[in-house]
């Protein structure tokens, strides 16, 4: 299973590509932590709900921090 078809799963409702598309362009290339605006904004682009999308980037981060060999909380290790 690709990285994100894991974080599809994660979420627990089953997310379309063009979602998965948008919250991976968005994790990639905007911010692993996007602040209440720009979350927002994500969840409205992918018709989901905020709680859904902040729950999509806990996830995602967590995996991605687990790739990296970090520990899979933020601020388990100073940055």
């Amino acid at each position: 299973m690709s990285a994100s078809g894991k974080a599809m799963a994660m979420v627990g409702t089953r997310l379309e590509d063009d979602q998965i598309k948008v919250l991976e362009e968005n994790f990639t290339k905007v911010s692993k932590h996007p602040d209440e605006t720009t979350l927002m904004l994500i969840a409205a682009e992918c018709g989901l709900s905020e709680e859904e999308t902040a729950k999509w980037f806990r996830m995602r981060n967590a995996q991605w921090r687990k790739a990296e060999g970090l520990p899979a909380e933020l601020g388990s290790v100073k940055d």
